[in-house]
């Protein structure tokens, strides 16, 4: 059995990434225009909960009265470059010491590359895994759903797509092209996208709480 795991919102939070950009980014501002870091935080903490990511930075910018394309390009920079503060929770970490002993386990993320790396180097995990795979360095078309990443593990496990398990969180992208191959698909109901109702085919074939409920789930 080979196991496949998303990141973002199925190992970790990926709300503790934006919380840690966005304390970034506040630093950002009162290091370049003494705004105050705390009070610059709670804003965009307003804007994420009322307006979601899209235009935080524009906002936040805006009223400070110094909107520009430059500086909200260069909050982007300080967001995706910056030493995320990020920690796996005692039961994933623990679940990945024991399936890391018994089965091959490998990483498969969307997003930015610089950003997922980092991510993966905060939360210390590449030992865990025999390969982590950043979709986008092999080309954003190749991202999810996408079954690209999990052929070039196939081809490397000289396995069978049957012997293949993937555990994901988001039911628009992660199982849809998996599932008519035969790959055992796992979706972890956490996240941003816990209560999202799958479209017809495009949900995993397992649900689960939890990671703590994969062991059981799989029979692992």
């Amino acid at each position: 059995m080979i196991l496949i795991f998303d990141l973002d919102d199925t190992l970790y939070d990926e709300r503790t990434y934006v919380n840690s950009g966005l304390k970034a980014v506040a630093k950002y501002g009162q290091a370049m225009f003494g705004w105050d870091a705390a009070d610059s935080y709670k804003y965009m903490q307003e804007v994420l909960e009322r307006e979601g990511r899209g235009e935080i930075f524009d906002l936040w910018l805006a009223s400070n009265g110094k909107i520009s394309c430059s500086l909200v390009t260069e909050c982007v920079k300080v967001y995706r470059h910056h030493t995320p503060t990020l920690q796996l929770s005692l039961q994933e970490k623990n679940l990945l010491v024991k399936l890391s002993s018994k089965y091959p386990l490998y990483l498969v993320t969307d997003g930015h590359k610089v950003v997922q790396q980092k991510k993966i180097e905060a939360l210390d995990i590449s030992r865990f895994f025999r390969k982590g795979m950043i979709t986008h360095r092999y080309g954003i078309h190749n991202a999810k759903p996408s079954i690209y990443c999990f052929d070039l593990i196939r081809k490397m496990e000289k396995c069978e797509w049957k012997d293949m398990v993937y555990v994901g969180d988001n039911p628009s992208k992660d199982f849809v092209n998996l599932n008519p191959l035969g790959v055992t698909t796992v979706r972890v109901k956490t996240g941003t996208h816990s209560k999202v109702k799958a479209k017809p085919g495009y949900d995993a074939k397992i649900s689960i709480e939890n990671m703590g409920f994969l062991p059981e789930a799989m029979n692992l």
